[in-house]
């Protein structure tokens, strides 16, 4: 870590109130602490806009176990780019949904589109990628 700067910030007093909850909820120490969580997570989320970044996430997926070939659809899209996927976890819901969580490594720009393409497919009920980054780029 660097050396520390000092910074005043002018805010309403009730969404002051609000962030006092919400880092009390989290188990902060201190608003210093949460505002450094809260930069932080800004800056890695506008890393992974670049399409050159170099990322890691997850996609993680909710279907219905009963579409009709969609599990072989997602498995297919997984082996098309195996360079990407680093692992996958697959859980029985209950009798009709699946829980699929798959590790995702590359540029942001194909993570999202392999993302994309999973999401998309008819039969899958929720979809999110989540990303984040070392700040590396791609050369």
């Amino acid at each position: 870590m660097g050396i520390l700067s000092r910074i005043g910030v002018s805010i309403d007093s009730e969404l002051l109130r609000r962030f006092d909850r919400f880092i009390t909820q989290r188990g902060y120490e201190n608003r210093s602490e949460a505002f450094r969580d809260l930069i932080r997570d800004r800056l890695v989320e506008s890393a992974v806009v670049s399409p050159a970044a170099m990322v890691v996430g997850t996609v993680t997926l909710i279907y219905g176990h009963h579409t009709r070939l969609l599990p072989e659809k997602l498995t297919d899209i997984q082996h098309e780019h195996h360079e990407v996927i680093i692992s996958t976890l697959h859980a029985h819901l209950d009798h009709d949904n699946c829980l699929e969580v798959i590790a995702i490594r590359g540029s942001a720009s194909l993570v999202q589109k392999v993302a994309d393409s999973l999401i998309s497919k008819r039969g899958v009920k929720h979809g999110k990628l989540s990303a984040t980054t070392t700040g590396r780029r791609l050369k």
